[in-house]
């Protein structure tokens, strides 16, 4: 009997200290959320900052829309000013033609211009601009590739007294792509409707007319080029 009440003890105490054990609690596990990254927004990031880094010496006949469709929204100028021993004259680069007036803020910027002479002038017609015999001039040409420009030829845009245009080679360019760093200046009250159609016009001249007029009576020789030189500094205003 005894032995029958110890055996009953024993089994009631271990039956009791095993419920008041608690449990163990098993440690939470952290989970880490993986938040997808989507493989256009790096994308878009890394050209975002190609822009933002990109030197703006990576202009060549490759690249000139992209190249200067940028530019021109990070450049957004429309009015210079040519300085000249003869005057001044004030010209408005048109909006509509976007990768020409781009190229000519671009151009006056690095000082391209500022190397070159008024090199033509052709009659009553015309003053054109943007050559000269110094190396600089074509060292810079050079580094650029000697790119052309895609044409912005329109209707609306004709070569009346006062407009900004740019030359082009005639022979093989169906494309009529434009030379950006030829240009020139009707001086023509009567305009040149005959080139209408043929060359981009992207400006016009706002003041200065006086200027345009002295230039264009300078005497020339050999291939229209003046007897003197006309050199030109280039001023971006707004």
């Amino acid at each position: 009997m005894k032995l029958f009440k110890i055996i009953v003890f024993t089994f009631l105490f271990t039956t009791f200290y095993n419920c008041k054990k608690e449990p163990k609690k098993e440690p939470k596990k952290e989970i880490k959320k993986t938040i997808p990254v989507k493989k256009d927004s790096i994308e878009i990031k890394k050209i975002k900052e190609a822009i933002i880094e990109q030197p703006w010496d990576s202009l060549n006949h490759k690249n000139v829309k992209a190249f200067l469709t940028e530019y021109g929204r990070q450049n957004k100028e429309t009015i210079v000013v040519i300085n000249t021993k003869f005057g001044k004259i004030k010209l408005r680069l048109f909006k509509e033609t976007p990768l020409h007036r781009a190229s000519f803020i671009f151009l006056s910027k690095i000082g391209y211009f500022d190397t070159t002479v008024f090199h033509r002038i052709a009659g009553e017609m015309a003053i054109q601009g943007g050559e000269s015999d110094g190396q600089e001039s074509t060292d810079i040409k050079n580094k650029y590739k000697n790119f052309r420009i895609p044409a912005e030829i329109s209707n609306k845009r004709k070569h009346v007294y006062g407009s900004l245009a740019l030359a082009r080679q005639l022979d093989y360019n169906p494309y009529k792509k434009s030379n950006p760093f030829n240009f020139y200046i009707i001086s023509d009250k009567k305009g040149a409707p005959h080139l209408d159609g043929e060359y981009t016009v992207f400006g016009r001249v706002i003041s200065g007319y006086s200027t345009v007029r002295k230039i264009s009576k300078v005497e020339t020789g050999r291939s229209e080029w003046p007897v003197i030189d006309i050199p030109m500094k280039i001023e971006i205003v707004k």
